[in-house]
């Protein structure tokens, strides 16, 4: 009897599986989609809203930039890869993928938009007595002031608070710009002829033949050094 749990990756769920399950429910990425859901994005939804094809609604990609900017993940080649492979990020894409091009097009045509929404979202962290929204410090520790030992903030220290905010955020977006700019693939990517999982498996299975024969043929090498060896040394002693 095996003392393991078994790892099952193809029975079926029995029910369809609720994104909502996914996280806990102190998870940053809920408290982004919350917050983000109480900004007033008027403006861009309608703005956005295109001819065609329907878009991707401004708050999914908002809520993944702020999220991806906040926990250091700038380039929208990465992003959309998150919302592939990250949990927090199928969270907050509700299991859609917005590509890359969607959301780099989306921050440059926004971008003066983006910075309020995001000075706002850092805000409300703020106000709600988070220290930090990821990566990005909301006590104030990069101005000379302790604003622990006050309860009450002077308008002075709100000011340079308020300021320091809309640096980061000007420095996050400023990273996420160098980022699309580089434009390096993420991930690996796979050659055409091994995506699928059968030629996959038939290519490890001959790479790991190949491998094998090469082992091989170095212990036989080696053997044939070791008893060249031997015999040498037996003919010394003889």
């Amino acid at each position: 009897m095996s003392h393991f749990i078994v790892t099952d990756r193809k029975t079926d769920y029995l029910l369809p599986p609720s994104v909502d399950d996914w996280l806990n429910q102190d998870h940053l990425a809920r408290f982004i989609v919350e917050v983000v859901d109480q900004l007033d994005l008027s403006n861009l939804t309608r703005r956005y809203a295109g001819r065609g094809l329907k878009g991707y609604h401004p708050a999914t990609l908002l809520a993944i930039l702020v999220y991806g900017y906040a926990t250091g993940v700038f380039s929208s080649r990465k992003l959309e890869r998150a919302t592939y492979d990250s949990v927090a990020f199928r969270y907050i894409a509700a299991g859609s993928h917005p590509d890359h091009d969607s959301l780099a097009t989306f921050r440059r045509r926004f971008l003066d938009e983006l910075s309020e929404l995001f000075l706002q979202v850092l805000e409300m962290a703020k106000e709600l007595k988070l220290l930090k929204l990821g990566n990005v410090c909301l006590d104030g520790t990069k101005i000379e002031a302790n604003a622990s030992r006050h309860s009450a903030l002077s308008h002075g220290h709100i000011v340079k608070l308020e300021a320091q905010l809309k640096a980061e955020v000007q420095e996050l977006l400023a990273l996420a710009e160098q980022a699309d700019q580089a434009d390096v693939p993420d991930g690996v990517s796979l050659p055409e002829e091994i995506k699928r999982r059968e030629d996959r498996l038939a290519a490890m299975a001959a790479a790991k033949a190949k491998i094998a024969a090469r082992a091989e043929e170095r212990y036989q090498t080696l053997k044939r050094a070791n008893l060249e060896a031997i015999a040498a040394l037996q003919r010394r002693a003889a």
